[in-house]
């Protein structure tokens, strides 16, 4: 419906007047069961739902932050929502924070350059929100992104790690099941499918399996580097699959490890007879495809959760706390694309 809202103006949608009218209360009710006051009566408050359904009402935000000092929104940033992690961790922190009663806002920073993170500082101190999660920002630091004083933030593991309370999963552990199994099975060594050199998490994974190596003896060959991406898996994998030393390959992610047993497959060396192959992540299709992908589990609910707890803690309690950092666990996933080295 459309109601006027001033001489010669026109104003799209239901106003709190119109609400009130059809409730028969007035504005100033209408307002109290919008922000959630407790002195409305049940059969009041009722009406006036009825009414702001009927008219297909939404409260302003922007009026009742004036009101009461909040938004009822915490923003997300990050430089990609397009990885299965990413994903599933977003998917989990929208469903913990509308069981906080808070919507959330993402903020997506698609060039990493310095001046992208000085615009996102920028568009940060005006946004509606109450918190920040910091996601993923691997070219970011506090230095190049000045966010408000005294907002609440919460952060995957980052450099922002020992400036705000952090979450991650147990990189090193995870890390070290991959290769303790791996070399468990009897193989001379294990090569290494490295994330980019600008994440955090690839550069924890690529320095356990090294230290792994260096511990039982055996020195590290030489990393393959890739974009996180099947792609860049499966190019990565050309090469590997061409060097018959190669007979186990522990992956940054999923999603190489998939790239990788493809261009196995394409070079005629079997998985796991020929070469035993470990991912990260145990993303949903990890324990469908032929063979299912022996990996490292995260638990990117529980991360998505524990974000917007320590968020939401912080705007209650009105106070920032610690640094510290919250540890979730991981779990190796052992399937049927590992094996023993061929005799």
């Amino acid at each position: 419906m459309t109601t006027a809202s001033a001489p010669g103006r026109r104003r799209s949608g239901p106003s709190i007047g119109d609400v009130a009218r059809l409730a028969g209360v007035s504005p100033q009710t209408v307002s109290r069961v919008s922000t959630g006051a407790d002195s409305v009566r049940p059969s009041t408050r009722a009406r006036v739902v009825l009414a702001m359904d009927q008219l297909g009402y939404s409260p302003n935000r922007a009026a009742q932050a004036l009101r009461n000092g909040t938004f009822g929104a915490i923003g997300v940033l990050s430089t990609g929502f397009q990885r299965t992690g990413e994903a599933l961790t977003a998917e989990a922190l929208v469903e913990a924070a509308a069981l906080e009663d808070y919507s959330v806002t993402l903020l997506h920073v698609r060039n990493p350059a310095r001046e992208s993170w000085d615009s996102a500082a920028h568009r940060i101190s005006h946004q509606a929100i109450d918190g920040l999660v910091i996601m993923r920002a691997e070219q970011a630091s506090p230095a190049t992104l000045a966010l408000p004083a005294g907002m609440p933030v919460a952060v995957s593991f980052s450099k922002f790690a020992g400036h705000y309370p952090t979450v991650t999963a147990d990189q090193v552990q995870g890390s070290e099941d991959a290769m303790r199994h791996l070399l468990g099975l009897g193989h001379r060594t294990v090569h290494h499918l490295a994330g980019p050199l600008d994440s955090e998490h690839a550069l924890v994974r690529s320095g356990t399996w090294r230290r792994c190596l260096l511990e039982a003896g055996i020195r590290p060959p030489e990393p393959v580097y890739g974009d996180w991406s099947a792609h860049d898996g499966y190019e990565a994998g050309k090469r590997l699959a061409a060097d018959p030393e190669v007979t186990a390959v522990f992956c940054a992610n999923d999603e190489m490890a998939l790239g990788l047993v493809r261009a196995l497959h394409e070079a005629g060396r079997r998985v796991p007879d020929d070469v035993s192959v470990v991912g990260f992540d145990d993303i949903a299709v990890a324990g469908w495809v032929s063979p299912p992908l022996t990996t490292v589990r995260q638990d990117f609910h529980a991360i998505g959760r524990a974000l917007i707890t320590l968020v939401v803690g912080q705007l209650r309690l009105r106070s920032v706390p610690p640094p510290a950092l919250t540890v979730v666990p991981t779990e190796l996933i052992v399937r049927a694309s590992t094996g023993p080295p061929p005799r």
